[in-house]
């Protein structure tokens, strides 16, 4: 760790400002060039105490970079997670409202209702065990952080997506709920129709092979950090598409098969 305590409460502060204003702060990563991914989950998890004391609660968690090109694409190999709040589930065919996010963004993915809880060095057998259902979802992403800032054009980078919790900022769930051993889940895909054009096509196999594998990884890092995935949470296994940009007046449908579908538009 390479931050006091007073920058990571000074970076915590500025996100959540961010957040409120909609003004988004510069890259982190060049504020704090020697910035960690330990410092960028001390300052996610600032924020955390902050949502929490302000009366928010935790209903669970996304897991993020799990497919191979964007892993490639950052230069890392490792996942990365944040938080959900209860303020950022909807239901499918919501209709967002505008200024609710600053440059919204979607991935389809596949997210599983938890039973009980998960803590520690766990293996794939409990992660099936403890899994209520599994849904078919789209995760709303959102930028409180410049995705390049505009003096050097540099990108952010990891910890400048970790420390904005993942760039995370909700998630939309489909109406069929699944046991989790009723699909093989690598075979589990979705047509994304972004305005009635098919934008994006995937298969949950490029999350990390098998999403159940996701929840392992997050289990882990999570007990790192003395955190555990509670039950009845919900966990976003991670895309297995590219981003889809939603400007206003964008309609997006993805299309999960038999597996159900999800709705969302921003207003």
């Amino acid at each position: 760790m390479t931050l006091t305590d007073t920058q990571i409460e000074d970076a915590a502060e500025a996100l959540l400002t961010a957040e409120d204003t909609g003004t988004q702060i510069g890259l982190l990563s060049l504020k704090y060039p020697g910035m960690d991914l330990d410092d960028a989950y001390r300052i996610q998890a600032a924020q955390m105490v902050r949502k929490l004391a302000s009366g928010r609660t935790i209903a669970g968690w996304k897991i993020g970079l799990t497919s191979k090109i964007m892993q490639d694409a950052l230069g890392i190999a490792t996942p990365d997670s944040g938080v959900l709040y209860d303020d950022m589930l909807f239901a499918s065919g919501v209709a967002i409202a505008a200024g609710r996010f600053i440059q919204p963004r979607v991935e389809a993915e596949i997210a599983f209702v938890m039973k009980s809880p998960l803590d520690g060095d766990v293996t794939r057998d409990d992660v099936l065990a403890a899994t209520d259902y599994v849904v078919p979802s789209l995760e709303i992403l959102d930028t409180r952080i410049q995705r390049r800032d505009p003096e050097t054009g540099q990108a952010r980078v990891i910890v400048d997506t970790i420390s904005d919790n993942a760039a995370n900022a909700g998630i939309v769930t489909g109406a069929q709920h699944h046991a989790v051993d009723a699909h093989d889940l690598r075979w589990v895909g979705a047509i994304l129709r972004k305005n009635g054009e098919v934008e994006a096509t995937g298969l949950g196999a490029a999350v990390l092979d098998d999403p159940v594998t996701s929840l392992v990884w997050l289990a882990r890092r999570m007990h790192q950090y003395g955190q555990k995935i509670e039950a009845g949470q919900v966990i976003l296994s991670g895309s297995f598409i590219a981003p889809v940009e939603c400007p206003p007046g964008t309609v997006i449908e993805a299309d999960f098969g038999a597996f159900g579908d999800v709705f969302v538009s921003f207003e």
